[in-house]
């Protein structure tokens, strides 16, 4: 008995589009034709599509199954890495219904890691730019550096300077500049000092620290304006001077 393109499928529980694919990318033999044209599949023919079927509905691709052959019945290789590639994928999934939970429960942004975006989420006037900020920060970090950025957004109330920096206009003059970083300072030694890991948060990057440094620079310049730029550069400055100054009145044992 000969089946058509559409019987055979049907026999297969697929469509006559699968039964087509599969001998274009040559996984099906063409079977011999009727004096009308038609095609004529045979039993054969048959017990491939429903091993490809049975093969794909698994999970293989069909070029994984194209490189198993005909004749291996049961490849056991192939089987156990698919079963290895199902477990890591299920792991996966269970991961991400976790995060979903985290929030749709917290109802916090989905577009950062789950450590976090509870951590964002507890900070309403975080600014569109600090937000933008941490989630590129999220991508270039190592794990461990990320639980302690989380710890510090958690930790840290806002101090008034924050909401300055955040509306500073780009034309604020030289002394708004100077005055805001030279209040901003104290507040971010302390940031410092209380949470180190947080601030080198390059170190250890998956990425090498370079890559860390050079992607937060430029996203930093494309999401403040020059003068919230220059004020945290005054900042710097002003750190690292009250640093030497400390430093050499330690060394000479001045009080």
């Amino acid at each position: 008995m000969a089946w058509s393109t559409r019987e055979i499928a049907e026999l297969a529980g697929t469509s006559l589009r699968a039964v087509r694919h599969y001998h274009e990318v040559g996984l099906l033999e063409e079977p011999e034709r009727r004096s009308n044209g038609y095609k004529q599949y045979g039993v054969a023919h048959l017990v491939r599509v429903l091993r490809i079927k049975r093969l794909t509905d698994l999970g293989f691709s069909l070029s994984q199954i194209e490189a198993m052959g005909d004749d291996d019945e049961h490849p056991e290789d192939a089987l156990r890495t698919l079963d290895a590639e199902l477990a890591a994928t299920i792991e996966r999934l269970q991961r991400a219904r976790v995060e979903l939970g985290v929030i749709l429960r917290r109802s916090v942004p989905a577009d950062l890691p789950s450590e976090l975006a509870p951590a964002t989420a507890a900070d309403p006037e975080m600014s569109d730019a600090d937000r933008s900020l941490v989630t590129v920060m999220s991508r270039v970090v190592g794990p461990d550096r990320i639980e302690a950025l989380a710890t510090m957004l958690r930790e840290t109330p806002r101090n008034p300077t924050d909401r300055e920096l955040d509306t500073l206009p780009a034309d604020a003059d030289e002394a708004t500049r100077q005055d805001l970083a030279e209040r901003m300072a104290p507040h971010t030694a302390a940031l410092f000092e209380a949470h180190p890991d947080a601030i080198a948060l390059h170190t250890g990057a998956p990425r090498g620290e370079r890559f860390a440094v050079q992607t937060v620079q430029t996203a930093m310049a494309e999401l403040y304006n020059p003068a919230q730029l220059d004020v945290l550069k005054r900042v710097g400055t002003l750190l690292r001077l009250q640093e030497k100054a400390a430093g050499e009145q330690k060394a000479t044992g001045e009080p």
